[in-house]
């Protein structure tokens, strides 16, 4: 059986989704992606692994970095969960390319290139925002581009993050 629950936060709604001991989910409402890890049957309830996340997500709205981590449940395909697991280890009020993290994936795995653009769709396909931050994700030229629960909620994250927004820019629209 899989849970929900909310959390209302600065930037709107959130779905928290558990498989009972884990987060397998977090998303903003109308996300891309949203509800990937349920499976169809799931019900609203309260669990500790909700009432932690709360707790996480009020200490990092607060604009300070949470000094715990979560229960956490990634399960896809083996290159998204390196991606993942390398998005993970992004430190807090701090940003990496697209490229660069492809490039982190080849020197992994021997390769001599890796496609910043495959990088991109697994970075997107994140189920749990935030706390797997791909928000911290831009491209090589600094531009805000790729997320899934939208380029204005990705600034907002990065500002409660005091990152140096100096060289980073929003995208004109065509």
């Amino acid at each position: 059986m899989q849970y929900i629950n909310y959390y209302s936060s600065p930037l709107g709604k959130i779905t928290l989704a558990s498989n009972g001991n884990e987060l397998i989910g977090l998303w903003f409402e109308g996300q891309k992606y949203f509800g990937s890890t349920l499976n169809g049957e799931y019900k609203q309830k309260s669990l500790p692994v909700f009432e932690q996340t709360a707790k996480w997500l009020d200490v990092y709205f607060s604009g300070q970095n949470p000094n715990f981590t979560l229960p956490l449940y990634l399960s896809s395909t083996q290159f998204r969960n390196e991606v993942w697991k390398i998005l993970l280890a992004i430190p807090y009020g701090s940003v990496i390319t697209y490229r660069g993290i492809a490039d982190i994936m080849a020197k992994k795995r021997g390769a001599e290139n890796m496609s910043a653009q495959a990088i991109g769709g697994a970075v997107g396909h994140n189920p749990i925002s935030i706390i797997v931050p791909c928000h911290r994700v831009v491209g090589t030229n600094g531009s805000l581009t790729g997320y899934a629960g939208g380029v204005d909620i990705k600034e907002k994250l990065l500002k409660f993050e005091n990152v140096d927004m100096s060289k980073l820019f929003v995208p004109k629209s065509k």
